[in-house]
């Protein structure tokens, strides 16, 4: 199984963190299965990073091998959605950046990429992948509220382009990317995000 993160899908968040210009290419990275944190688990700030960012995603999990899958048939690969949190060591990528190095240690480490304990049919949710509503909100407030019409990039694109370079299997994730809104997490902090007004996650911050 295979975590594939989507970089830079929403144009207010490429803003908000002056990312530069907005791709004219899906940006995707990698997380290892040991990044996932399951079942709405506690998740525990790691010692190495002083600033942990959330990021609020649309998950599409792929339910068939495909390669090089053209764009017109990427909705074959998937019939059911959940909400992740991408975490990120923001100081940790910020240091890497700027030394020109790669960032994996920012996005990669364990339980870094909590999944939603529950994926919902498509057919449920009325369809259209590309008009689903979610928020998240951190000790209630919302902070991450965006339809999946305003990703830069269709998931159906998405599918496509990352077949090109990597073999999609039974079970791989695709996190396609947060809006605005990203922030900070501290010990204590509950994390709650919803779907289509489906609470699919709810867990504390430690």
């Amino acid at each position: 199984m295979k975590i594939f993160c989507i970089a830079r899908n929403y144009v207010e968040h490429v803003d908000e963190l002056k990312m530069g210009r907005v791709p004219s290419a899906p940006v995707f990275f990698m997380k290892p299965d040991t990044a996932l944190l399951r079942n709405n688990d506690p998740f525990y700030v790691p010692s190495f990073s002083r600033e942990v960012h959330y990021e609020c995603e649309l998950v599409v999990r792929i339910n068939r091998v495909g390669k090089c899958i053209a764009e017109r048939f990427a909705h074959r690969y998937y019939d059911e959605v959940g909400l992740g949190i991408d975490f990120t060591a923001r100081d940790v990528q910020r240091a890497a950046a700027e030394a020109g190095e790669p960032w994996e240690m920012a996005k990669a480490f364990d339980h870094s990429a909590a999944i939603s304990p529950e994926f919902v049919k498509l057919s449920e949710l009325g369809g259209d992948v590309q008009n689903l509503h979610f928020e998240m909100t951190l000790n209630g407030e919302v902070r991450q509220k965006a339809c999946t019409s305003q990703m830069i990039f269709t998931v159906d694109r998405l599918i496509s382009y990352i077949s090109q370079f990597v073999t999609l299997k039974i079970g791989d994730l695709i996190y396609t990317g947060t809006p605005v809104g990203v922030g900070e997490v501290k010990e204590g902090d509950e994390l709650t995000a919803t779907l289509e007004g489906r609470k699919l996650l709810d867990f504390d911050i430690r």
